[in-house]
């Protein structure tokens, strides 16, 4: 299993938008096959930081994600407008 924890940083002018957008791709991605979990959160404190935490049943199935086109739309609507910070997790048993 593979978590990941993504930390997105809207530009101040586009805070609505990327919110928007990264809330649109919540849906089509808690269905795709492998997703076990996959939310997104808004910082208290900034507006502008967002996070996705997201587990996968493996690598291959987050791969899979990052092609589907619900994802590449999302990232092309925003693309430029964000700064963003990626952690790939496994679980230490």
């Amino acid at each position: 299993m593979l978590t990941v924890i993504g930390k997105i940083t809207a530009r101040s002018e586009a805070i609505g938008k990327v919110r928007s957008q990264l809330t649109n791709l919540v849906e089509p991605s808690q269905k795709e096959a492998g997703c076990i979990h996959y939310s997104l959160y808004q910082d208290n404190d900034s507006s502008a930081v967002l996070f996705v935490y997201e587990k996968w049943k493996s690598k291959n199935d987050l791969d899979d994600h990052m092609q589907m086109a619900h994802f590449k739309q999302c990232f092309g609507e925003i693309e430029g407008l964000y700064d963003v910070e990626v952690h790939l997790l496994t679980e230490v048993s």
